[in-house]
């Protein structure tokens, strides 16, 4: 206690907290943005004359989800190695990662139009869908696909202004982006008579404006940075290159493994029973939410750690990742109270089937102890990315997922069902946040 005290009351504590507060309340607002447009996109599909339209949807956006999942690698390398040059300084650094992510993810969404036809039969080929449905979600994708170039170009910008330690020009894009999608699909489902393909077309309008919006905020306030760099030999220095991609292959890996875990968890749900597969739905709505919460702060984490890391000042490095798991346990607690003692109640909001109701209850427990198993993974992921501590942050999610997930997955389920399922993924987060505490002596301290 003495020692937390002590933190509480130093001298650079009101000054990191603002620091920490300034990123982490603007990037919670836009992460809230997110589910609020799926279910608006649901309501507007769900008061049409047939069910088929939402299926098409969320098959339809089940695709994107994988897709834009594997490349949000983008932003967070981007926001690494531009916090780490803004606190060298570096004003040539800082605009030549802003030209060199943003030309990658450009070419990288103009790679995905070019490769849309295989890139959608392979999709259709690995799940499953009445004729009806994957013909509208087919139809759906061909035209959601040409945002790919606005949507990842937005990762890459999103990336930079967070490593420029601005969470406001984020938030600004998102709430226009969302505000104006949400606005789209209604006229063109509604006044066009427009159905699942009126939803895609208003995302790709929306992308391209959210796009367009956050160069004019570069212009805006960034300009002076065209001036660093004009040379195309400097931009693509291969060996500059070769670090940004090193960089970010192991955040991919990184990633994919958690979109693997999550994808396994739930195809194990399914294959005990339907009901256990909507029970298992509904509680990580539950983990979603503080995800959204937690989040926050660790985009805080990679801006930060990013900038005094760079600057290699060893002393605020040190502070402030104290200080973002004080913010990590005092949030998660009231969270766990929360769960504990209204998670029954919440259920109503997700559904009224009273089956459904009375099996979700015996495992509100596992929802009520998440937050405090999991914000350590969390907040070390943005501590990590700040730190482009890459390599590390891969071997413990390959340590997290193949030695630890699986087995424990496939010895618990069978020894306690369902129960055994929620422990191998609490085992899965836990031995995250532990291995990244054991290798951030070397990997992350100066």
């Amino acid at each position: 206690m003495m020692y937390i005290w002590y933190n509480f009351t130093d001298s650079n504590f009101e000054v990191l907290n603002k620091e920490i507060l300034k990123l982490a309340i603007p990037n919670i607002i836009s992460n809230l943005t997110v589910p609020l447009l799926g279910i608006v996109d649901l309501a507007i599909l769900g008061h049409l004359e047939s069910e088929v339209y939402i299926g098409a949807i969320a098959l339809g956006g089940l695709i994107f989800n994988f897709i834009y999942w594997g490349f949000s690698f983008l932003r967070m390398g981007t926001t690494g190695m531009t916090a780490q040059a803004y606190g060298r300084k570096n004003n040539e650094e800082i605009s030549l990662l802003f030209f060199r992510s943003t030309i990658i993810a450009i070419a990288g969404g103009i790679i995905l139009i070019l490769f849309q036809t295989p890139i959608e039969w392979f999709s259709f080929l690995v799940m499953d869908g009445s004729n009806e449905v994957e013909k509208l979600a087919s139809g759906y994708f061909f035209i959601r696909i040409y945002a790919a170039p606005a949507t990842i170009g937005l990762y890459a910008l999103i990336g930079w202004f967070l490593g420029m330690q601005n969470a406001r020009y984020p938030l600004i894009i998102a709430l226009v982006v969302n505000i104006l999608n949400i606005v789209l699909n209604y006229i063109f489902v509604f006044k066009f008579n427009m159905k699942a393909d009126g939803v895609a077309l208003g995302t790709v309008l929306a992308q391209y404006s959210g796009f367009i919006l956050g160069l004019i905020l570069f212009f805006k306030q960034y300009k002076s940075y065209l001036k660093c760099c004009r040379s195309f030999k400097k931009i693509f220095n291969i060996s500059d290159i070769k670090k940004f991609f090193r960089i970010n292959k192991d955040i991919f890996i990184r990633t994919v493994l958690l979109i693997f875990a999550f994808s396994f968890f739930t195809n194990q749900s399914a294959r005990i029973s339907d009901t256990m597969l909507a029970v298992n739905t509904i509680l990580l709505q539950f983990f979603l939410v503080f995800s959204f919460f937690i989040d926050g702060f660790a985009y805080a984490a990679e801006s930060l750690v990013g900038k005094y890391y760079g600057a290699g000042d060893k002393l605020n490095l040190k502070l402030v990742v104290k200080k973002l798991f004080l913010w990590g346990f005092h949030i998660s607690i009231p969270f766990t109270l929360v769960y504990l003692i209204l998670g029954k109640s919440f259920l109503n909001v997700f559904t009224n089937n009273n089956e459904v109701i009375s099996e979700t209850a015996p495992y509100l427990f596992w929802i009520a102890i998440v937050p405090l198993v999991t914000f350590a993974a969390f907040l070390w992921d943005g501590i990590y990315t700040g730190a482009t501590a890459t390599k590390a942050m891969r071997n413990s999610m390959i340590i997290a997922t193949l030695i630890v997930y699986l087995p424990a997955t496939y010895l618990l389920t069978h020894l306690m069902g369902n129960h055994g399922m929620w422990l191998a993924l609490m085992l899965f987060m836990a031995s995250r946040g532990i291995s990244l505490f054991v290798f951030a002596k070397r990997n992350v301290y100066l």
